[in-house]
């Protein structure tokens, strides 16, 4: 069969009016697919941007990404604001990640959905955790948002991933996923700590 049809094409001229134009078919085949385009764009779109959309975060985090560390901000709670540094390698414990490690790291609570809203003080930024799946950019005058939820306990490492200048590579992010009641014995302690501070 295929030695058959090998043969015929050889010995076949390919001239035929019907098969080198065809005005009406290509006109079908080229306006159908568009419809159909169109009908599953509208609905995908409007889907597409609901889940981007979080109704009801637990609490919601701001972070802000400076050159070259981070600063975040719990919104929910009033005095509870600090800054991330990536910790120093003579300073480094022994069962943590060079580069990757930072000073104060990033409480929250798991099986609850967390809004991020992301912006930056000076240059621009991304606030990446890969096993998160959350890569959002900080953008100086921007809030940009985000929504997650972290499903198991543990510590989460990420990284800015945005050509930020000298120090790029040397803001790093950790977050700490804990169960809810040691959030909250955590915050109640941060909190208490700002007031000795300031007085």
């Amino acid at each position: 069969a295929v030695l058959y049809t090998m043969i015929s094409i050889i010995q076949n001229k390919q001239t035929s009016r019907f098969i080198l134009e065809g005005q009406m078919i290509e006109t079908v085949w080229t306006i159908a697919p568009a419809i159909i385009l169109v009908f599953i764009a509208i609905p995908s779109l409007r889907l597409l941007y609901l889940m981007d959309e979080i109704h009801n975060p637990v609490m919601t985090l701001k972070t802000i990404g400076h050159q070259w560390y981070w600063s975040y901000e719990y919104s929910d709670f009033t005095k509870l604001e600090f800054d991330s540094y990536m910790v120093q390698q003579e300073d480094q414990l022994t069962n943590t990640f060079r580069l990757l490690d930072t000073d104060n790291r990033v409480v929250l609570p798991m099986n609850s959905p967390v809004r991020m809203i992301v912006t930056a003080a000076d240059v621009l930024h991304s606030w990446t955790v890969p096993s998160l799946g959350v890569k959002t950019d900080a953008t100086p005058g921007r809030l940009n948002q985000v929504s997650f939820t972290i499903n198991r306990p543990g510590l989460l490492y990420g990284q800015c991933s945005e050509i930020c200048g000298a120090n790029h590579s040397f803001m790093p992010i950790v977050i700490e996923s804990v169960s809810t009641n040691q959030f909250i014995n955590w915050v109640s302690k941060m909190s208490e700590s700002s007031d000795d501070w300031k007085q």
